[in-house]
């Protein structure tokens, strides 16, 4: 006869227990932030026949809270073999830092201290739920020989305890933001409209994957083999170097890396934090050079014509969701990247932003195509280069509505794209841009934030406009991405698809 021996549980962990196994959440009498719109989409793999199926229930979690003396809370969690970490995180975050924890009066060490003593107790929380599972659990491998009814309990607690995620955490506190970051691919973007008219997007916040240096170099002080994660890229088949729970791989971290804080005052534009699942899609399918700048200029081209913060998420993700379809379906290049993707989600905090009326129909597909020099993430360049991410292009198809609203990203009065033809004509301005190490100007020339003219440039007989930038590299894509010989062939010629 084998016994089976139980750790006695805590009150407290019991009560989370119950919590995580109740539909009640700990965070539900908190008011949601009207300032912000979250979109989602379930990952998928595509069949033969391009249809897509779901691989498994969603594993992403996210919240965005406001709370008492002008404090906002958002996040964004990435879970990885079941949500039950991702599910946990969100509603214990929330409670231990908006439940009278910061105050008006806190300095931004203090806000620090918080911000990292709050994961701390959330991590170590998660374990004491789970702890009589793990000794359960260990109390079995230890009687042998084991029997299928014993195995088929191993089983059921693997599943349970098994599972964790990753975290990107913004926190606006006496207008100022911080931005805490626990393994995510892709820290937080913040998009601002700069005193000189330009259109900066800064990443804050470093990638904890094995691609950073630094993290590779903490892994290695403690035992680990660099040379080993470097080749694989992976740890314990995730690429993350931090994450909260996933017991078996410690040591494998939860502390935050949290970024210095920003001051707000007087930034107008958005923040946007995303899942691991949306901004490699969009890499999947376009590449990972402008991958962050062309995720901004869909959320400031879907903001010109919406008036829901919610719609303006959700139309980005489903752009995004399209565009990895496309390249899928084309059979292209880069097809062979996009046969899957995972659970996407984007999380948009408007700052000082006003929406459009919502009276025009969402852009539909597309691609956001660059009419000028390339963008050149090199760190150690302080050069000034011309780069332009406003040109919207439909997808296949698709047709492009036009209306009046001036803040359209197409000038008034642009005739409507005809399905199978290439635009005719369309309006940007590029401004210089600085590249630096945690931060690049980008845009179209404030354009993302103040309306246009209403004076419409007039097209020739032949529907044209004249050329007054180098539209070079856009007939080059244009061309590559729907096999248009005189795209790829005859833009230096100024020809351009017919």
């Amino acid at each position: 006869c084998i016994k089976v021996v139980h750790r006695v549980p805590s009150k407290m962990a019991s009560q989370r227990r119950q919590m995580m196994q109740s539909h009640q959440s700990w965070t539900d009498d908190l008011p949601l932030c009207q300032m912000c719109g979250v979109g989602t989409a379930p990952n998928c793999t595509y069949g033969p026949d391009g249809k897509d199926t779901q691989s498994h229930p969603n594993e992403d979690g996210h919240f965005r809270f406001r709370g008492e003396e002008g404090c906002f809370l958002y996040g964004v969690f990435n879970g990885f073999d079941g949500s039950r970490v991702s599910s946990f995180v969100s509603q214990c975050l929330t409670a231990e830092l908006l439940l009278g924890q910061l105050k008006s009066t806190h300095t931004d060490s203090d806000v620090r201290r918080i911000l990292s003593q709050a994961f701390d107790v959330v991590e170590k929380s998660y374990f004491e739920t789970i702890g009589d599972a793990l000794a359960e659990k260990a109390t079995i491998i230890s009687q042998l020989p084991e029997s299928q009814k014993l195995s088929e309990r191993l089983k059921d607690l693997e599943q349970e305890v098994s599972g964790g995620a990753t975290a990107v955490v913004a926190l606006i506190h006496n207008n100022k933001l911080y931005i805490a970051n626990v393994g995510t691919y892709q820290p937080a973007l913040l998009c601002k409209s700069t005193s000189d008219g330009q259109n900066q997007v800064i990443q804050i916040g470093r990638p904890h994957t094995t691609e950073n240096e630094d993290e590779l170099q903490r892994l290695a002080g403690l035992g680990l083999d660099v040379s080993g994660l470097r080749q694989a890229a992976l740890i314990a088949g995730q690429s993350s170097t931090r994450r909260i729970g996933d017991y078996r791989n410690k040591p494998i971290i939860a502390e935050p890396e949290i970024q210095a804080s920003q001051s707000l005052e007087g930034v107008t534009g958005f923040l946007l934090l995303m899942s691991e699942g949306l901004i490699k899609a969009l890499e999947s399918a376009h590449g990972p050079e402008q991958a962050n700048q062309e995720m901004v200029a869909m959320v400031a081209a879907e903001l010109a014509q919406q008036g829901s913060l919610e719609a303006v998420a959700q139309s980005v993700v489903e752009r995004v969701k399209r565009l990895h379809h496309d390249v899928y379906a084309s059979g292209r290049q880069r097809a062979s990247h996009c046969s899957r993707h995972e659970d996407m989600t984007l999380l948009i905090r408007t700052l000082n932003y006003t929406l459009a009326d919502g009276a025009l129909t969402p852009t539909q597909g597309g691609r956001i195509y660059p009419v000028s020099v390339p963008y050149s993430n090199c760190p150690s360049s302080t050069s000034k280069t011309s780069v332009t991410l406003s040109l919207v292009m439909p997808s296949q198809g698709g047709t492009l509505t036009n209306g009046t609203n001036t803040a359209s990203t197409l000038e008034e009065g642009t005739p409507t794209h005809t399905p199978g033809q290439s635009p005719t004509t369309t309006l940007h301005s590029t401004n210089n841009q600085t590249t630096q190490s945690s931060s690049s100007s980008s845009g179209d020339g404030g354009s993302l934030f103040r309306q246009r003219g209403s004076q419409a440039v007039q097209p020739d007989e032949t529907g044209r406009v004249p050329p007054y930038v180098d539209f070079t590299q856009f007939y080059r894509l244009w061309g590559s991405d729907h096999g248009d010989f005189l795209g790829t062939q005859g833009a230096s010629a100024g020809l351009g698809p017919q």
